[in-house]
Parts: C-alpha cells; sequence; structure tokens
C-alpha cells in the first residue's frame, strides 16, 4: 500500500506559513536542494491543496525553459511534468488538466483508493489546509519536516484543531540531519502498532 508522507518546513515553534501564508523565512541552500531532489526523485506522485498546487502549476511546468534555469529547477521541473498530480480542491474544475486527479468529496474513500494503486510514496507538498484536513482522518503515514531556525510568534500551525483527539505515535527514521544553513531534516514515520 502507498503512503502519504507530508513534506513541510516548519519553524522551531511549530509554523508552516506565516499570518498571511508566507514562506520568505525558509532557508534553502544547494546542499538542501539536492538532498530533497533526491527522494523526490524517487517519488511518481505529489499531493497537494488548490493554492499549493496553482502556485506549483504556475512556475513549475516551464521553469526549465528559462535560460537561467538552476540544476534543481531543471530537475524538479522534469520530475514535476512527469509526476501524477492529485489535487484537494471544491473549487478547482478541469477533467482535462495533465496527469492530475483532483478530489472534492468523500476524501477518506478517495484517498484510501489512492493508496491501493501501484507506485512509490505520495508526498504532500505543504498545503496547510489538505494536510489538516488529512489529519483530520487520519490519513497520513509520515511526516518529513525540515525545521528552520526561526521562531514565527504567529502565523498557520501545522498540528491545529485535531478533531480525533487519538494520539498519534510517530517513529523517527533514522538518518535525519542538520544542514549547513541551519535547517534540520526530521523524518517520522506514523507508527501503527
Amino acid at each position: 500500500m502507498r503512503e502519504i508522507i507530508s513534506f513541510m518546513h516548519i519553524s522551531l515553534d511549530g509554523f508552516v506559513a506565516g499570518p498571511n501564508g508566507e514562506m520568505n523565512w525558509i532557508k534553502v541552500d544547494e546542499e538542501l536542494f539536492n538532498h530533497v531532489g533526491k527522494r523526490i526523485g524517487e517519488t511518481d506522485a505529489a499531493l497537494y491543496g488548490r493554492v499549493t498546487y496553482d502556485m506549483m502549476e504556475s512556475y513549475w511546468p516551464t521553469a526549465a525553459d528559462s535560460p537561467d534555469a538552476s540544476k534543481h529547477d531543471i530537475e524538479h521541473s522534469a520530475w514535476y511534468k512527469g509526476a501524477r498530480k492529485v489535487v484537494l480542491s471544491k473549487t478547482l474544475k478541469g477533467a482535462d488538466l495533465p496527469n492530475t486527479t483532483i478530489i472534492s468529496d468523500d476524501l477518506a474513500e478517495n484517498i484510501n483508493k489512492l493508496k491501493q494503486t501501484d507506485g512509490s510514496e505520495i508526498l504532500l507538498f505543504g498545503s496547510p489546509s489538505a494536510t489538516h484536513a488529512l489529519i483530520q482522518e487520519n490519513l497520513i503515514d509520515g511526516y518529513w519536516l525540515f525545521v528552520n531556525p526561526v521562531i514565527l510568534g504567529e502565523g498557520i500551525p501545522l498540528f491545529t484543531n485535531i478533531k480525533h483527539k487519538v494520539k498519534v505515535k510517530l517513529k523517527l527514521v533514522p538518518g535525519s540531519r542538520q544542514f549547513t544553513c541551519g535547517v534540520t531534516e526530521l523524518n517520522y514515520m506514523v507508527d501503527k502498532q
């Protein structure tokens, strides 16, 4: 069965974006891009909320076409164009979107069907609202977090209004690391025992 892994940058105090969705506090460098790119390259599917999907769709399909495209832009653009994309949205329309499936209702049923398909893990990129919806349904199998050396004080929290009130035990995956830019990777899987 495929697993859904939430991939997020997070502040030390637990926010994934500033109060207005700002992400200018996220630290990235070549070392981090290369590390993330390796794992993403082993994945064949991405899950997004509509806002993140719109942002990705506005940049990645043509990012490699720019004359000053970085190595990261070229590689991620190629991956993005080939990856299966799943978007959680009640408003997005367009059954003709290339290699894209829209889930607008019956979230748990549709995600569980998706998990039964062939392929690698499914990375849930950013998308705080989509992440919150999946947390409510206990559908996330792991968290791939990049803790940034910043305290925001306010913003959009990763874990908020969790209704199921059930403890979710996590196991730290060996190999987490610290990057020279000060970001620390933490990779947790849900302990299903």
